[in-house]
């Protein structure tokens, strides 16, 4: 029985392509720019030389040769000068063709095509109040359409070119303005998307640094204290509050490194969530872990804590083929309408697991006794 290919890896394939071919044009947008320019200033020396205009036949040879040397520049990096033969050369051309063979064929439209290259690599070009250069040369680049067209718009041009021919050319022309407007609008719109993607991306790395702990990924003090304050506000679930330190743990680091105690750290995180599923797990600092114990009161928390402080001296850490082994002491507090801060409920889970630590550690202290 044959099993058909799914559809959804394709797909897959498909994004990454685009992905990755929009990715190499943003990184190697000028020498794309002067190859395509380099093309289409072939194909109109092919267009001239066909129709016999020889003076054009020499401006093409010209353009041609701007850009086969500036797609070298683009390798050794000298992108200004790149940036500036284009809008130079673009100028020049339209200036000698439109003289040439008039307006009606369209070459006015490469002064259009080079709007979106003036402003997309203009902004990656100059920062802060030079970019107002940027303005400068839309100004010109209009400036020069307006005189040309006033210009050259009564006059015959120096050559009349058959009616399919123009039009030959104004397909070209046409082409090169509309695609240079999709092609700088497309990447546009695919960088702005990616640096917007890797902003929030950042942003969210930064908000979980704010609440997590880097080696743990436990919540720190910042993210847990308000899930406790939201627990004393609701007064509808009991809960209880454990402190838990792990016992001799700078002998840990003495005999095994901090590689060793952050083996540990992370082995007794693993088992924490592992026995208290769905309870929120703080690392209040070093060491020490605070555990916010949802719907439990103290009976049923009590039994909790006791395995799981069983369970951590059960089960030692391997480290480099070495079995660590660790115990741990808890203080534990139940809430009660009293509290009126989180801080004050921590403060009484501590002082229950330092009096553990005064007397013997690995133990689970839930009541005063002194």
């Amino acid at each position: 029985m044959s099993t058909a290919t799914p559809a959804k890896p394709v797909a897959k394939k498909s994004g990454s392509l685009v992905d990755k071919t929009l990715h190499f044009l943003v990184h190697n947008g000028f020498a794309f720019t002067v190859s395509v320019m380099c093309l289409v200033h072939s194909v109109l020396l092919a267009i001239f030389l066909f129709a016999g205009v020889m003076p054009l036949v020499l401006v093409n040879t010209f353009s041609v040769l701007v850009y086969l040397f500036a797609f070298f520049l683009c390798k050794f990096g000298y992108i200004k000068a790149v940036y500036f033969s284009i809008v130079l050369e673009v100028t020049f051309y339209t200036i000698i063709s439109t003289y040439y063979i008039g307006l009606k064929c369209g070459t006015y439209c490469f002064l259009f095509s080079i709007v979106p290259i003036i402003i997309y690599f203009g902004a990656f070009l100059y920062q802060g109040a030079k970019r107002w250069s940027i303005v400068l040369m839309l100004v010109l680049n209009f400036a020069t359409f307006i005189a040309l067209y006033i210009r050259y718009a009564p006059l015959e041009p120096v050559y009349e070119l058959p009616p399919f021919t123009r039009m030959v050319l104004v397909c070209v022309s046409a082409f090169a303005m509309v695609f240079a407007t999709i092609f700088y609008n497309t990447i546009y719109i695919y960088t702005t998307e990616r640096e917007m993607g890797d902003l929030e991306k950042r942003n969210k790395q930064l908000s979980s640094d704010a609440h997590e702990d880097a080696l743990t990924n436990l919540l720190n003090r910042r993210g847990f204290l308000p899930l406790v304050q939201k627990m004393m506000d609701d007064r509808t679930q009991d809960f209880c509050i454990a402190f838990c330190d792990l016992d001799n743990f700078k002998r840990v680091n003495d005999t095994y490194g901090h590689e060793g105690g952050d083996e540990v750290l992370k082995h007794v995180t693993m088992l924490i969530k592992k026995d208290l599923p769905g309870c929120d797990i703080c690392r209040w600092g070093g060491e020490e872990f605070v555990i916010l114990m949802r719907g439990y009161n103290m009976i049923s928390a009590t039994d909790k804590m006791e395995d799981l402080r069983k369970h951590i001296e059960s089960n030692p850490t391997v480290f480099f083929n070495k079995r660590i082994p660790i115990t741990s002491t808890i203080g534990l507090e139940e809430y009660k309408a009293a509290y009126s801060e989180p801080e004050e409920i921590i403060k009484v889970a501590d002082a229950r697991m330092y009096y553990g630590k005064q007397h013997g550690r690995n133990i689970l202290v839930y009541e005063d006794l002194d």
